[in-house]
Parts: structure tokens; sequence; C-alpha cells
């Protein structure tokens, strides 16, 4: 039994039921406390996007080593989303609340007093774990596509203005505290535990910590891939060819084999790191193409890509809500329809209204698949796996933002 809300069917669609539900108290945790509680990690993701010479200047660094400190954050968010999603399915929502906040905040406090390059990386580390175990709980607790559609929604508003709001706070006080907006998140703790308390879980047998370790090292050489393609590839197929193993001897351990073979969640995942691939190469690369074929200066593009990231992070929330009523089929159609279009958009493309519409198509698909495709992710296990196959989800949909910039560098940036 797990503190998650488990689903009961509706005439449209799932809805969650709690604990709370049951005593009387308010059912499911009101959908803005779960949006407060995973979104603003999204702004301290592109925090240091502005800042990076600032930050080296102040490490006594250069702008491609001060630039680990980015990929640190993303490299701790996907390792940790599925492992503390684990721990939320093994242990429940308690102790994974506690555990996100101390690491959260620990890391911040790090990160606002260390003054060397390798603290700092290990409080940014910390700060993204912390993060990663705020957003599996929150997107556990959603329920609903309508409901995880104002998480994702919020995911990409925040992540458009987070270079904005970096640059601002840096400027205004100091780059450190541009690093410390996740703290925001803490503020949702509260309430969170207290419309969602339940029992803590039951303990399932023991802790698969070869599973969890084997299914570390494959996200990790994962997210090396594009910094170091051969020993990354080398270690991404040993590791997977080792958890793989791993399965069969323990086929209900840390990476349930039966979930891996249900055709809804393999293509949910595959669909959703598509999807995110395409957004994450295409909010790098957008931004010089417009200024190599229209002629559009820095400010003008970026103002123009801040406006198309945040209608299309707007408009995903409208495919989500309505999603129940389409179906499944609609719903694929739609966001691969989308993604496509903004893919060859931003292939043929001249004028500079058009990109920002290639922009446009990629955020609304990636945030939608966010959105959607988690809750048929979700729905395709028993509730008791639902956190695994959220995490499973989630880092597969994080290996995107990954992928996508190294893609951008190699086609666009680097020519």
């Amino acid at each position: 039994m797990t503190t998650t809300a488990p689903l009961t069917r509706t005439r449209t669609g799932t809805r969650p039921t709690t604990a709370g539900s049951a005593a009387g108290r308010p059912g499911p945790v009101p959908v803005l406390w779960l949006a407060l509680l995973a979104t603003p990690v999204a702004a301290a993701t592109n925090a240091p996007v502005l800042i990076l010479p600032d930050m080296a200047g102040s490490l006594g660094v250069g702008a491609s080593t001060a630039a680990w400190l980015v990929a640190a954050f993303a490299w701790a968010m996907a390792v940790s989303i599925p492992l503390l999603a684990g721990l939320l399915r093994r242990r429940g929502l308690a102790p994974v609340l506690r555990l996100s906040s101390a690491l959260l905040l620990g890391g911040t406090l790090l990160v606002a007093a260390s003054p060397w390059l390798p603290a700092t990386l290990l409080g940014r580390a910390a700060q993204a774990a912390g993060g990663a175990g705020l957003v599996a709980a929150a997107m556990s607790l959603a329920g609903t596509a309508r409901r995880m559609g104002v998480i994702s929604a919020g995911f990409g508003m925040l992540g458009a203005t987070g270079p904005l709001l970096g640059a601002q706070l840096s400027h205004a006080m100091s780059w450190r505290l541009s690093l410390s907006v996740s703290l925001v998140s803490l503020l949702a703790v509260p309430a969170v535990r207290t419309y969602a308390k339940a029992p803590a879980a039951a303990p399932q047998g023991r802790f698969d910590a070869r599973g969890a370790a084997l299914l570390t090292l494959l996200a990790t050489a994962l997210v090396l891939l594009p910094h170091a393609p051969a020993v990354a590839l080398g270690s991404a197929a040993l590791a997977t060819l080792l958890l793989a193993l791993h399965m069969r001897r323990r086929p209900e351990g840390f990476v349930p084999a039966a979930l891996i073979r249900r055709p809804l969640f393999l293509g949910s995942a595959l669909l959703a790191l598509a999807l995110s691939t395409s957004y994450f190469t295409l909010l790098f690369a957008v931004p010089r193409l417009i200024s190599d074929r229209a002629g559009w200066d820095t400010g003008t593009a970026g103002a123009g890509q801040l406006v198309a990231l945040l209608t299309g992070s707007a408009l995903s929330w409208l495919l989500a809500a309505g999603s129940a009523r389409m179906g499944r089929v609609a719903v694929r159609t739609v966001l691969v329809g989308i993604g496509t279009l903004a893919a060859l958009i931003a292939v043929f493309a001249s004028h500079g209204t058009l990109l920002l519409l290639a922009t446009l198509g990629g955020v609304f698909g990636a945030t939608g698949a966010n959105a959607v495709l988690s809750t048929h992710a979700a729905s395709s296990v028993p509730d008791a796996q639902r956190p695994t196959a959220i995490g499973l989800f989630t880092l597969c949909y994080q290996l995107g933002g990954a992928f996508g910039p190294a893609i951008a560098t190699a086609l666009v940036l680097g020519s």
C-alpha cells in the first residue's frame, strides 16, 4: 500500500481518491499546491542560462567549466526521480517529503556559502535531487490528466521565465540567489502533507539495491552520451544488458519487468522522450536560426521566444483538460502531428514568426506529452506501481533535456 492516490474510474476519466476523502476531509490535494510543490525546480534548472559568465568569474573558473553546474543539475534530476519514486512506492509520502526538503535546503545552503566549484556542484546536485523528489510526489498525487496538465504547464512557464528571472535576481542581488529559487517549493510541503495524510506504505521485501544501482548507471551514461559518446554508449549498452539480466532474476525489483513489457507504458515513455528531445533542440536552436535566417537581433528573438514558450505551455493545458474526451489515439495523433510540424518548420522556414511558431509547437508537444502520457503510463500498472511508472516515465522525459542541447549544438550552434 502506498500513500499515493489510487485512481477510480468515472465517466469522464480518472480521479484520485485519498485517505482524507474517506475520512470526510478534502480528498485530492488542491492542484495549485501540487504545482507550487513541483514547478519552481523548472525555473531553477534554467536560471543559470544567462549568468554563466558571472558564476564563472565568481568561482574563478572558465565559462565552459562553470557549465558543469548546469550538467550536474540535469544529471541529478534525471537519476533522482526514479530513485525517489521508488522510495515513495516503498515508504510512502511523508519520508519522501522530508528527505526531499532536507536535500533542497541543504543543497541551497551549500550553493549560497561555497566559494569553490566542487562544493557548489555538490550543492546543485543536492538541490536537483530534492526537487526531483518533490516532482515525483506531486505527479503521483495529481491523478488526472487535467490536474497533471496544470503541473506540466507550470513547468513550461517557469522554465521559460527561468533565464530572465535568474538574470534579474543576479543583477539585483547575487547569482547565488538566482540558484535558490526552488526553495519556494518548500512553502507547499506542509499543505501537501495535511491534505495527503495516509498510512505509511508497507515494506515490500528487501530493497533491490542492485537494480537501483544499475538504473542509475544507465541513466548516468545516457545523460553523458552527448558529452562523451564512445564511453557513454559502451557504458549504456553494458548497463542495459546487466539490468535486463537482473530483471530476469528479480522481475519484481526496482524496475519491474512487467512494467517494461507493457506496450502502453513503453509507447508513452518513448513518445515523451522524442517530443522532449525535439523541444529542447528547438529551445536552443531557434534563437540562432532566427538571427541567421531572419536577421532579428538577440533581444527581439529572446522576447519572441519567451512569448511563444508561455503561449505553448498554456495551450498544452487545454489538451490535457480535454484528453479524457478525445481518447488516447486522438491525443497521440495531435502530439505527433504538432511535434512533427514544429520540426519541419524549424528545418525549412526562414521567417522569424514561423520559427517562433516552431518553438510554440515544440513546447506544446512536450508539455502536453508530460501531462497526458504520464497518466497513460501510470494507468497501465496496478496502484502500487504507479510511483515507479511515473518515475521511469519522467526519467525518459528528462533525458530529452540532455539530448536536445547537444543536437542543437551539433546541427546549428556549432556551425
